[in-house]
């Protein structure tokens, strides 16, 4: 334990690189340092509202005056 708080910042260090640490105090394990997983990342909101957004079929067509505006047609 003692170790630990005296190299806490290293430990910090090596968890965020993927290492799982693993603190003992009298030799027994007593808690575990380990990396957080990202929650904003796109990966996590990935597929969240499948289901639930619903487009037009005509969604990517311009209307003639909208079209014309800006000289689409």
């Amino acid at each position: 334990m003692h170790e630990a708080k005296t190299k806490l910042s290293q430990l910090v260090e090596r968890a965020e690189a993927g290492e799982e640490i693993v603190i003992a105090r009298r030799g027994k394990p007593v808690a575990r340092l380990v990396p957080v997983a990202p929650t904003n990342s796109l990966a996590a909101v990935h597929g969240a509202l499948r289901g639930r957004v619903i487009l037009a079929d005509d969604f990517d067509e311009l209307p003639d005056d909208i079209a014309d505006a800006f000289g689409a047609r």
